[in-house]
């Protein structure tokens, strides 16, 4: 895998920090970063998201989603183990966790709801009025309202 320098792309802009952290996280991969808990991300039209995260055993009170500076937060707390259960074999995992997702500007998060093991939250891109493109209406020139004088 190829290693790539992105110093000169730091030295030369201004107020792309947020975009060169992302660049840098991305090529330095994926080892080390988190699988637990599974998910998907999927694009149900082009303005509409929805993140759907395996999160068996947990209930709405073990999460707990937040939003700040345009990174979504999913924390699981861990429950509590039955004393009065003995395991033999303990394949699902119960364990805290807490993923981040860096969202782009103007992605709105929508509800969130959990069934059946899955919590999915929908995520909608939210472009202000400002920013969209608008039509200029293009006018016919104005002929001179006076008599012009031939030389």
């Amino acid at each position: 895998m190829r290693n790539y320098d992105l110093t000169p792309l730091f030295r030369s802009s201004i107020g792309f920090d947020r975009l060169m952290r992302i660049m840098d996280s991305a090529t330095r991969g994926e080892e080390g970063a988190p699988s637990y808990p599974p998910y998907n991300i999927e694009k149900m039209d082009d303005q509409t998201y929805r993140l759907t995260m395996a999160v068996a055993g947990f209930s709405e009170d073990n999460l707990s989603i937040t939003v700040q500076d345009n990174v979504l937060v999913i924390t699981g707390k861990a429950r509590a183990d039955d004393e009065s259960v003995q395991y033999l074999y303990r394949g699902i995992a119960g364990r805290a966790f807490e993923r981040h997702f860096q969202l782009a500007d103007f992605i709105k998060v929508g509800d969130a709801n959990l069934e059946n093991g899955l919590l999915k939250i929908t995520l909608q891109r939210e472009i202000p009025e400002a920013m969209k493109p608008r039509t200029i209406e293009i006018r016919p020139a104005q002929k001179p309202k006076g008599k012009l004088i031939e030389s």
